[in-house]
């Protein structure tokens, strides 16, 4: 039973009405035309962009091999204070090896975040192969954030040892968090597909 609203002096008073105008808009996620396929428009750009500046890195890695570097000095810092030293050919094959496999490994990432986004956009997300592409991307974080943490050692000890500092424990605490964030992604999107799978035998 519904009672009428009442005001102090005991007369019931109009409910208002919600103005047709005023509409709440619907913000898909998934499938054509939502943010997913917005998302995966930026993946795109990103993608090429990455495979350029990965591209120029190896160029510049295998012309180091030939190109000159007499009297070259390079200055390594970490903040306000700096060391200049000499240009060393295997210092430079090492600086451009490692930026190289640096973006490389995020190049793959945006790989396989492309194609995850393609399900998404096809309003599918919950595929084996999504669950395969995670998994990979976090072995792949994994992987950068160890090589960065020991070039990084390296380099504070062997190049510059007093300029720049190594990286402690407490600096790998939010890569650390990221990896284990991507694999437990990796355990809900399998779970989800084994629940897909699941419903397709029962029908």
């Amino acid at each position: 039973m519904r009672f009428p609203n009442l005001n102090p002096a005991g007369k019931s008073t109009p409910r208002p009405r919600r103005n047709p105008n005023l509409l709440t808009p619907n913000l898909r996620t998934l499938g054509p035309g939502s943010v997913a396929s917005v998302l995966k428009i930026a993946l795109d750009v990103a993608y090429v962009m990455m495979i350029l500046v990965t591209g120029l890195l190896l160029l510049l890695w295998v012309a180091s091999i030939f190109i000159p570097l007499d009297n070259l000095n390079v200055t390594v810092s970490d903040g306000a204070d700096g060391r200049e030293m000499p240009l060393s050919r295997p210092l430079l094959l090492f600086g451009l090896g490692a930026l190289s496999a640096y973006f490389g490994g995020f190049l793959l990432i945006l790989r396989y975040l492309r194609k995850i986004f393609r399900t998404l956009t096809l309003g599918d997300p919950f595929q084996p192969d999504n669950v395969r592409r995670l998994r990979e991307i976090g072995l792949i974080l994994a992987v950068v954030t160890g090589g960065v943490w020991i070039v990084q050692g390296l380099v504070a000890a062997r190049l510059a040892p007093g300029v720049m500092e190594p990286q402690g424990i407490s600096d790998l605490l939010t890569p650390v968090f990221s990896v284990l964030v991507v694999f437990v992604l990796a355990e809900v999107f399998r779970e989800g597909a084994r629940l897909r799978r699941e419903s397709e035998l029962t029908i």
